[in-house]
């Protein structure tokens, strides 16, 4: 239903130069900038929107999550809050399943135990004696599986994992944990939720990212395994939010044959952004790549050869498709950017494809200037300095972790940076990253690398203008102007006349979808 929609009487935050007192929108597109009464005398049928002093912004664009995860992830048992091994147990037989059923638990991280351990088979086993568990970390890299739970998938001393991933043994036994393509290899083998259950699942997922000013949202990674999930969604029509959805390179093919309606951008809400690849894992599970060793550790490791990134380097030129690729740690961003060169050098259209390293979060000055002068990009996780800047520094030193996410450097040089939340890995709370950009505190209060911090407005332009563009969709998204999406979100405050340590605070009252109320709180 098209609609007209005048609103005013609160603060238009434009994130251009423009500075209106009311917004006209009609056909779920920005008509008109101006003052009410010339509005209105333009379009009288125009349903006047007090803001009540609110402040009106472009709605935020989701530069990196997992939406399909995010569904799933509400369907999970929740072990955020979490840090004993006997709260762990508590949680887990909170649940009442079926013998036999599958009990599936998330937002774990075992560097809330005492002695940041990973807990032991024995543990795992105590909390779920007579079904089969997994336990996914938060990072989403690494989890942990009870005894029950190996035997269901086959997992023996002997199983040898895939490359670039790990089945822990000690002593010639499991010890339940696995780590990168071993873990995600595996999870692709658990018995999936029923229909109606997922189905609306993903409607309570989209009305989690709307709450929180979100009206473009990311797959990360669609495989194959998914497809069936997303052609039910296209039939039942049951996207209200944009969603751009990014292929496994191993997928590629049957994706691209399920989805070809979806090439050339939006049907029924739903276009193919590119391809994903990963190259190495978490910093705070330690598997990211580094150049220099973890404290009392090695420097953790790869998960593709550089014949493989440059083979999907390829694959991306060919395609005319952008190209995401998750580097948590400096060496990965090395592997990203070596590749990347050689492979411009013989298909130079990857200077316009906008390849993205997603996470970046150790990435060194030198990197920082490479990857600008290769026309890459970067959208960093930089709400890890909240999260997990007090492991990064156990885990990196003071020195190192205070270069995580480095956005002022990026800002500094011209590379073009966006920030996200890799849902669900967090949720995707979009002012908490306002927050920790311009803030860099850690949950015990350390100011971490203070001379990261930027603006608020350069913080906002991150997840709205520039995230715009990481889509080739800032003709479209991104600000408040004449013949853009109304794409819009009401705050309880305007972010840029708010103190920094109080951006946190900010409400989101109501998101708007192409000029459709989508969300009110």
């Amino acid at each position: 239903m098209n609609q007209s929609l005048l609103f005013y009487d609160g603060e238009i935050v434009t994130m251009t130069a423009a500075k209106p007192r009311a917004v006209l929108v009609e056909n779920g597109k920005i008509a008109a900038l101006g003052d009410f009464s010339a509005l209105s005398a333009l379009s009288p049928q125009a349903e006047p929107v007090s803001l009540h002093g609110a402040a009106l912004l472009p709605a935020f664009l989701d530069a990196h999550s997992h939406f399909t995860q995010v569904a799933y992830s509400l369907l999970q048992v929740s072990l955020a809050e979490v840090s004993t091994e006997e709260a762990l147990i508590a949680a887990i037989q909170q649940e009442t399943p079926r013998p036999g059923q599958w009990i599936i638990a998330r937002d774990f991280d075992h560097n809330r135990l005492p002695g940041a351990r990973r807990p032991a088979l024995a543990v795992l086993d105590a909390a779920a004696p007579n079904n089969p568990l997994v336990i996914q970390h938060q990072s989403g890299h690494m989890g942990f599986f009870n005894t029950p739970g190996l035997q269901a998938l086959g997992i023996t001393p002997q199983t040898t994992p895939p490359p670039g991933g790990r089945i822990e043994v000690a002593d010639g036994r499991l010890t339940g944990y696995v780590e990168e393509n071993a873990f995600f290899e595996l999870l692709k083998r658990l018995p999936a939720p029923g229909e109606a259950e997922l189905m609306a699942a993903y409607q309570k997922a989209q009305t989690l990212y709307a709450s929180h000013g979100i009206t473009t949202v990311q797959e990360g990674m669609l495989v194959e395994e998914m497809l069936p999930l997303y052609q039910l969604l296209l039939r039942r029509e049951m996207l209200k939010l944009d969603l751009v959805a990014y292929a496994g390179v191993d997928s590629l093919d049957a994706v691209k044959k399920a989805l070809s309606e979806h090439l050339a951008g939006y049907r029924g809400h739903l276009k193919l952004g590119g391809l994903k690849i990963f190259l190495d894992g978490s910093p705070q599970g330690r598997t990211a790549w580094l150049r220099e060793n973890y404290v009392d550790g090695d420097c953790g490791y790869g998960t593709m050869t550089d014949s493989q990134v440059e083979a999907a380097f390829v694959r991306a030129a060919r395609e005319g498709m952008q190209l995401l690729a998750h580097c948590n740690g400096d060496a990965a961003i090395d592997q990203f950017l070596r590749c990347l060169e050689r492979t411009e050098a013989e298909y130079p259209v990857l200077r316009r494809l906008r390849p993205v390293i997603i996470h970046g979060q150790i990435m060194d000055p030198d990197q920082v200037e490479k990857a600008r002068e290769l026309r890459a990009m970067v959208s960093y996780f930089v709400a890890h300095v909240y999260h997990w800047g007090d492991t990064h520094i156990r885990n990196l030193g003071m020195a190192r972790a205070s270069r995580i996410s480095p956005a002022a450097d990026a800002l500094r040089v011209g590379l073009p940076m966006t920030f996200h939340q890799d849902s669900p890995v967090i949720p995707p709370d979009m002012f908490e990253t306002l927050w920790c950009a311009a803030n860099r505190v850690t949950r015990d209060g350390v100011v971490l690398g203070s001379e990261q911090r930027i603006s608020v407005h350069d913080a906002l332009a991150a997840v709205t203008t520039t995230a715009a563009w990481q889509y080739g969709e800032e003709g479209r998204k991104g600000a408040i102007a004449p013949g853009m999406e109304a794409d819009l979100v009401v705050a309880d405050r305007n972010p840029l006349a708010t103190a920094p340590l109080a951006l946190r605070e900010c409400r989101v009252l109501k998101t708007y979808k192409a000029g459709q109320l989508v969300y009110e709180s």
